[in-house]
């Protein structure tokens, strides 16, 4: 029994052996500390924009790769795109010889701070602004909203379990992971005043009723995908934080990060006997899909120093290790 309110879903024993191996097979990255003891390691805070170029040489009579700077950037799918500029200037191509010129296409984005715990996002969550004076407080600001957030999923995930038929282990599990988001939340909107950030409310489209296959669609993406990469990160900021207080609240988090992970690959072993073939293979994309899409947001982002040393984030090389050995998982 737990709390009185029933048995809690069986350990997923894969589960947990993969992310205990990710978390002591993967050499950290040291960081000196930055900022001073008075500001808990907190640098002044504000996106910086950054810009990526590419170059080509078209020689002369030929037409270039792409028609205007947009049609290279776009592709990209660069955080936060702000614009580009195309460049062109005459010259020979140093390997082949003859008359031509260089083009160059330079994209403009704001670089991100770092890779994030992600929880799961409800449909219709809107977007929420943080307003912090350094790159701690916006990080600890984002992950409390990112909390919030997951409440009404969670809500919303334990009455469609319900209204579906599943068995009340599940529904249950659903309904705890809501209260325990919001322990969650207080806890990070704690770190995040103390380096004098203000969290963002989480404004919500209201929910619709939507299909099993739907429901599941967001369970492989937020759930299987995003909530599983959540709580092995959560893992790596408890053991790797050189912030006490934060390797003790994500120490505490973590556990229930990795329930919640076990929560949604539940889900979907429960679902599949009830889904048509064409169902179960949407499903299955949708989850490789996440996959990929945390890939390209993984290179695209280094955390800031600060936030690897202090608030424990994976760099990116170590977060690309992590993320590879979760794929074993969707296989």
């Amino acid at each position: 029994m737990r709390n009185g309110r029933g048995p809690s879903l069986p350990p997923n024993r894969r589960l947990r052996r993969t992310l205990a191996g990710l978390l002591v097979s993967i050499p950290t990255l040291s960081y000196m500390a930055c900022g001073s003891e008075d500001d808990g390691g907190c640098i002044p805070y504000g996106p910086e924009e950054a810009t990526r170029t590419t170059t080509e040489w078209v020689p002369d009579g030929s037409e270039p790769t792409h028609a205007n700077c947009m049609e290279a950037c776009v592709p990209q799918n660069l955080p936060d795109f702000r614009g580009c500029e195309l460049e062109s200037r005459p010259g020979s191509y140093a390997d082949g010889g003859g008359s031509g010129q260089y083009l160059s296409y330079s994209c403009r984005y704001i670089a991100p701070g770092g890779c994030r715990t992600d929880g799961r996002h409800p449909e219709g969550l809107l977007a929420g602004r943080v307003e912090a004076r350094c790159a701690l407080g916006a990080l600890f600001a984002e992950m409390a909203w990112l909390e919030a957030a997951s409440v009404p999923a969670f809500l919303r995930l334990a009455d469609e379990l319900k209204a579906h038929g599943a068995p009340d282990a599940l529904v249950r599990a659903a309904r705890r992971a809501a209260g325990e988001e919001v322990r969650h939340t207080r806890a990070m909107e704690a770190l995040a005043r103390r380096h004098g950030a203000s969290v963002a409310a989480v404004e919500l489209a209201p929910f619709a009723e939507r299909s099993l296959e739907a429901m599941l669609l967001e369970n492989a993406r937020e759930g299987c995908v995003r909530e599983t990469y959540g709580a092995v990160v959560a893992g790596w900021q408890a053991r790797n934080a050189g912030d006490t207080q934060v390797r003790a609240e994500l120490g505490r988090i973590a556990g229930d990060e990795l329930r919640h992970a076990e929560l949604a690959w539940a889900v979907e072993a429960w679902a599949a006997e009830r889904l048509t073939a064409a169902e179960r293979q949407r499903v299955r994309e949708a989850m490789h899909d996440e996959l990929h899409t945390l890939e390209r947001l993984v290179e695209q982002e280094e955390p800031e120093a600060v936030l690897v040393e202090q608030a424990g984030l994976p760099s990116r090389d170590a977060a690309r290790q992590l993320l590879r050995g979760l794929q074993v998982l969707a296989a």
